[in-house]
C-alpha cells in the first residue's frame, strides 16, 4: 500500500471516486467543485498530482482519461486513524469497535473490515 497521505483536497476527491468509481476530469471536478471552490484547471491538477503520488490510477477510455482510486478506502482509512490515534492522542491498542458505527462513508462491511485491521495492527 501507498504510504502517502492524501492532502485534506485530495481526500475530497479520494471520497468522490470510493463512492462512484472511475471517472473523467470533468465528470469529478463537477462533483467536488461546488465543495472545494475549484476551477477545472485546479481539479486536473489535484488528480495529476495524486497520479504521481499513487494515490490515483489514470486510464484512457475511447480517447477520455478516466481516475480511479488507487488505494483501498478501508487500508487508507485505517492507516490514518491508527497515525492519528498513536501521533497526536497517543493511545496504543485496540479502539471500541464503536468508533464507526453510523459512518455515512463506510458500509457495514467496510466498517468490519477496518475494524479487524485495525485489531490486527494493535495486536501485532
Amino acid at each position: 500500500m501507498n504510504d502517502i497521505s492524501p492532502s485534506p483536497a485530495e481526500l475530497t476527491v479520494l471520497k468522490h471516486l470510493w463512492a462512484v468509481g472511475p471517472q473523467s476530469a470533468r465528470e469529478t471536478h463537477k462533483a467536488v467543485a461546488d465543495a472545494m471552490g475549484w476551477s477545472p484547471s485546479t481539479t486536473r491538477t489535484v488528480l495529476t498530482r495524486m497520479v504521481q503520488k499513487g494515490l490515483v490510477d489514470k486510464a484512457d477510455s475511447h480517447g477520455l482519461a478516466v481516475f480511479e482510486a488507487k488505494v483501498r478506502k478501508v487500508d487508507l482509512i485505517g492507516r490514518m486513524i491508527r497515525e492519528f490515534t498513536e501521533d497526536v492522542l497517543e493511545l496504543r491498542g485496540p479502539l471500541p469497535a464503536t468508533a464507526f458505527t453510523n459512518s455515512d462513508l463506510l458500509s457495514d462491511d467496510e466498517a468490519n473490515a477496518l475494524m479487524k485491521l485495525l485489531d490486527e495492527e494493535s495486536s501485532a
